[in-house]
C-alpha cells in the first residue's frame, strides 16, 4: 500500500525517510529516524513497533541488516511485512515479506533502500533508484528523498491512487533554533496530489525554517537600513525586528540587522508572494 526510500547523505550527515501511499496519514505509521543512529520505514501489514525496536538496535551498534534480521526472528507475521532500514554507517536493508500484494519489493543501493507495495509495478522501486542515484549527492538530503519520491509517482506509484505522502529528515542540531535533529518532518494526510503537496511544503519549510545560508545573506547598508525601516513602517510594523518576528522570519534576519535574506527582502519589497 506504499513505497518509501531511506537513505543517509552523502557527507554522513543527515538520514531520512521519504514515504507514500493511498492510506491516510501515512507519515504517522512508517517512518522514524533518530540522528547518529539511522532510519527506518515500516509498511505493508506495517509493523509500527518496528520503528523503536529498529532504532534501538541501531543504537546498540548493529547493522541495518542484523537490525532487520532481529527484528524479522522476533515476528511470527514477518511475511506480511515490508521495511527498508539505513544505519549509521549508511548500510541499507530492505525486506518484502511473501504475503505482501503484489506488486511488492525493494532494492538497495549505496546508503539507501527503497521498497513498496500494490504498486504498478516493479518500474516504480527502479525509478526512485534511479533518480536518488542521479541526483546531486551535495543537495539537501530531503531535496534528494523527495526526488526520487515524485520519480516513483510518475512512474506509476501506489496501483490503488494517491492519497498521502511523508518526509522526515534528521540531522545533529538542524532542528527550529538548534533545539533538536529534526531538519524537516513534513506531512500531507489527506490529499489529491500528496506528492506535489508536499514538495510545496518542502519550499515552505526551508523558508521558515531553515536559516540563511552565505549565499542568501544580503550585507544592509545604511542606504538599505533606511529602505527596510520605510518598508516596514508602511506594513504598520515600528521596525525590522517586529516584522520578522510577526511573519515568522526570524532564522532569515540577523539580530543584530547586520544582514537581510535576499528572499526575505524580496518578500518585503513585494517582489515575491
Amino acid at each position: 500500500m506504499t513505497y518509501s526510500i531511506v537513505a543517509r547523505s552523502e557527507d554522513g550527515e543527515s538520514w531520512g525517510v521519504a514515504v507514500a501511499s493511498k492510506f491516510l496519514a501515512v507519515g504517522n505509521a512508517v517512518p522514524a529516524a533518530v540522528a547518529g543512529i539511522g532510519a527506518i520505514a515500516t509498511q505493508a501489514e506495517a509493523n509500527v513497533a518496528y520503528k523503536f525496536l529498529a532504532l534501538a538496535h541501531l543504537d546498540d551498534g548493529a547493522t541495518a541488516g542484523v537490525a532487520l534480521q532481529r527484528l524479522l526472528e522476533e515476528d511470527d507475521k514477518r511475511d506480511h511485512r515490508q521495511v527498508g532500514i539505513v544505519d549509521v554507517e549508511g548500510n541499507a536493508a530492505t525486506h518484502t515479506g511473501s504475503a505482501c500484494f503484489d506488486w511488492a519489493g525493494g532494492v538497495t543501493g549505496d546508503g539507501f533502500a527503497v521498497q513498496g507495495n500494490i504498486l504498478t509495478g516493479p518500474e516504480v522501486v527502479e525509478a526512485m533508484r534511479t533518480a536518488f542515484e542521479a541526483s546531486d549527492p551535495a543537495a539537501p538530503l530531503a531535496r534528494r528523498l523527495l526526488a526520487a519520491l515524485q520519480a516513483g509517482e510518475e512512474a506509476g506509484g501506489d496501483r490503488r491512487g494517491r492519497q498521502s505522502a511523508a518526509l522526515l529528515v534528521v540531522r545533529e542540531g538542524a532542528g527550529y533554533g538548534g533545539g533538536d535533529d529534526v531538519a524537516v518532518d513534513l506531512r500531507v494526510d489527506d490529499h489529491q496530489a500528496p506528492v506535489d503537496e508536499l514538495a510545496r511544503l518542502l519550499d515552505l519549510n526551508d523558508l521558515y525554517l531553515t536559516a540563511s545560508i552565505e549565499d542568501e545573506k544580503i550585507a544592509v547598508t545604511p542606504e538599505l537600513e533606511g529602505e527596510i525601516a520605510e518598508r516596514v513602517r508602511a506594513l504598520g510594523h515600528p521596525d525590522l525586528h517586529a516584522w520578522v518576528g510577526t511573519e515568522n522570519y526570524e532564522m532569515r534576519v540577523a539580530d543584530d540587522g547586520s544582514w537581510i535574506d535576499a528572499r526575505v527582502l524580496e518578500i518585503l519589497r513585494g517582489e515575491k508572494a
